[in-house]
C-alpha cells in the first residue's frame, strides 16, 4: 500500500491497529512522553524516527504492555487497555523486538526460537519435531545456521536474526521493532526487508525504529518524527525529504554529517600487524597503520572482522606478530595493550564496552583507577571529578550529575562515554572501533564523526570496522576489505565505493573478477 494512499483512506475502526490518545510519562519528574496522540493502521509499516531519548523505546514497551502511561488512553484494535501486562499485550497480538537483544545464551537456537509453544506428546517433549520446525523457519528466511547451535556461539547480526525471526512467526498482528538492522549487513537487510512486506500484505502493523534515512525510504508507508518526548510531525513518507526528517528530529540542520578528512602527512607507521590468525579462521593477515590514519575494515558480517580486533587488544588469542610504535607487543594480553596505549570501544557497548549499572565517574575513570590512587591508597575524587568533567565536556556527553547510572543515558551518550573513558588521562596511540555508531542517531553520530576525525588529526591511528558504507567511505584513508579472515584487497581514498567495497567483499575483484 503507498503512502499517498494510506493517507486518502478512511482511518474506520478496523483499520486502526494502534490508536494512541494523550498518553504520558515521566521519570522522576522528567518527562520521557508528552501528549502522544498517533494512529497506525493494520498492514502499514510505520517508522519512528527521532533522535536517541526522543521517547521511541518508551513508546514501544508502553504497547507492548511493559510500562504503564501516566496519563492518557491506549487501544488495540479498538479495544480500550486498561491493564498494561506484557502477557496480555501478547494475548491481544503484540510482539517486540527489542534493540538490546534478550536470547537465552546457553540454550540452543531451536530452544530459543521454540520457546512458549513447545510441542509435547504423552507428557514428553518432540524434540525431533521442534528441531524440524525451527529448521524451516531459518530455511524460509534464507538463514543458514545449525539448530543445535548454543545461542552464545552466534554473532551478534545472527543473534538479532533469530530473535527476529522468533518475534515475526508468531502470528502476531503488531510488531515493534526497535533497530531491527543496526547489526546486520546489507544481505541480511533486503532478508528482513522480505519478512517485512510479507507481513505488510497480510494485514500486520509494524512499528519500526531506525537511523538509517535509507531504510525510512524503502520500507516505510508513514514517518512519526518524534522529538523531546513528543510527536511533532506524522506523515506520508513520499512526503517528507531526508533532509526535513534530520531537522525536525534534531532541531536544528546538520549541512554536513562527514567532517573533511584531515590530509595524512605521517608515514610513521603506530601498529604493524605481521601474519596474524586468528582460531577459526584459515588465513592471516598483515597490514601497518600510520599516525593519523583512520582505516578502514570492509566485509559482510562474520568476516572476521570482530575477531581480528580483538586479537589486536588482546582479548582473543592469536598467533603472529604486532608492533607498537616500534616495541613489541605480546598477544593475549589486554592489561598490556591498554598500558601500551590501544584503546577499544566494541561492537556490543552493553557487554564489553560499559557498565551499565555503574555512574558515569565510575565508567569514564575506571580504565585509570591507579591514576587516582595516592601513595597512601587512597583515592583522589577530586582529581577524578575535575578529569571527569573535562573529558565529558570535550565529547559532548549530555547528562544529569556523574553519579547518575549510565544504564540511564541514551543509547548515543552511552557510546561517548564508551570513547570518553580512553581520553580522560590523554590520547591513545591507537584508537579500536568496532561499529562505533550502531543503534545511534544522526546528531550523535555528527558529533562522534567528528571526534574521531579530531583524534585522527592529532596523531591517533584509528582503526574503523563499519557495515554502513557512507561512514566507512567517508572516514577512512583507505579500506582493507576482510573475507572469511583474510584481506581481499585494498582500496585507498579515490577508489573508495561501495561496489568496490561488495565486490571484494563476495570474494571478487575490484573489477568484478572471481
Amino acid at each position: 500500500m503507498s503512502a499517498a494512499a494510506i493517507a486518502d483512506m478512511p482511518q474506520a475502526a478496523g483499520d486502526i491497529a494502534v490508536d494512541c490518545s494523550s498518553l504520558t510519562k515521566s521519570y522522576e519528574g522528567v518527562p520521557v512522553l508528552r501528549d502522544i496522540s498517533a494512529r497506525f493502521l493494520r498492514g502499514t509499516v510505520n517508522v519512528l524516527a527521532g533522535e536517541n531519548g526522543a521517547g521511541k523505546s518508551t513508546l514501544f514497551k508502553i504497547i507492548s504492555g511493559q510500562v504503564t502511561p501516566d496519563s492518557g488512553h491506549l487501544s488495540l484494535f479498538g479495544e480500550g487497555i486498561r491493564r498494561f501486562d506484557a502477557r496480555h499485550a501478547q494475548g491481544l497480538g503484540v510482539s517486540i523486538i527489542p534493540q538490546e537483544l534478550a536470547p537465552i545464551p546457553d540454550m540452543k537456537v531451536w530452544q530459543n526460537l521454540m520457546i512458549g509453544r513447545e510441542k509435547s506428546g504423552f507428557g514428553l517433549l518432540r524434540r525431533r519435531q521442534m528441531i524440524e520446525e525451527a529448521a524451516a523457519m531459518m530455511e524460509g528466511v534464507g538463514l543458514s545456521v545449525d539448530p543445535n547451535l548454543p545461542m552464545k556461539r552466534l554473532n551478534v547480526a545472527t543473534t538479532q536474526m533469530i530473535e527476529i525471526l522468533k518475534a515475526t512467526s508468531r502470528q502476531a498482528k503488531i510488531i515493534l521493532m526497535d533497530e531491527p538492522t543496526s547489526s546486520l549487513s546489507g544481505r541480511e537487510v533486503e532478508q528482513l526487508f522480505r519478512v517485512i512486506r510479507r507481513l505488510r500484505a497480510d494485514g500486520v502493523c509494524i512499528l519500526y525504529t531506525s537511523h538509517r534515512m535509507e531504510e525510512i525510504e524503502a520500507i516505510s508507508d508513514t514517518v512519526a518524527i518524534m522529538r523531546d518526548g513528543a510527536i511533532i510531525r506524522h506523515a506520508p513518507t513520499s512526503t517528507l525529504t531526508e533532509r526535513a526528517i534530520i531537522a525536525d528530529m534534531v532541531g536544528r540542520e546538520i549541512t554536513e554529517l562527514f567532517p573533511d578528512r584531515q590530509i595524512l602527512e605521517s608515514d610513521k607507521p603506530v601498529l604493524e600487524v605481521s601474519n596474524l590468525a586468528v582460531k577459526g579462521y584459515k588465513s592471516s593477515v598483515s597490514f601497518t597503520v600510520k599516525a593519523g590514519e583512520i582505516l578502514g575494515l570492509g566485509g559482510l558480517v562474520g568476516a572476521g572482522r570482530s575477531e581480528m580486533l580483538e586479537a589486536i587488544y588482546g582479548m582473543r588469542k592469536a598467533t603472529g606478530s604486532l608492533r607498537l610504535d616500534g616495541r613489541d607487543l605480546p598477544l593475549g594480553h589486554m592489561k598490556e595493550s591498554i598500558k601500551c596505549g590501544i584503546a577499544m570501544v566494541p561492537e556490543d557497548r552493553k557487554i564489553s564496552g560499559i557498565l551499565t549499572s555503574l555512574s558515569i565517574i565510575d565508567n569514564v575513570t575506571l580504565p585509570h583507577l591507579n591514576s587516582f590512587v595516592t601513595p597512601g591508597g587512597l583515592l583522589e575524587n577530586g582529581k577524578r571529578r575535575t578529569q571527569a568533567l573535562d573529558v565529558l565536556k570535550r565529547t559532548k556527553v549530555a547528562y544529569a550529575t556523574l553519579g547518575q547510572k549510565v544504564g540511564h543515558l541514551s543509547g548515543g551518550n552511552q557510546q561517548k562515554v564508551a570513547l570518553a573513558r580512553w581520553l580522560v588521562t590523554g590520547t591513545p596511540r591507537l584508537l579500536i572501533l568496532d561499529e562505533p555508531t550502531r543503534g545511534i542517531d544522526v546528531g550523535a553520530r555528527s558529533e562522534l564523526y567528528r571526534l574521531i576525525n579530531d583524534l585522527a588529526a592529532q596523531g591517533v591511528a584509528v582503526l574503523l570496522a563499519s557495515s554502513d558504507m557512507p561512514e566507512l567511505i567517508n572516514l577512512s584513508h583507505r579500506v582493507l576489505v576482510i573475507r572469511e579472515g583474510a584481506i581481499m584487497g585494498e582500496l585507498k581514498k579515490n577508489e573508495l565505493e561501495q561496489e568496490a567495497i561488495l565486490r571484494l567483499a563476495m570474494g571478487r575483484s575490484s573489477n568484478g573478477k572471481q
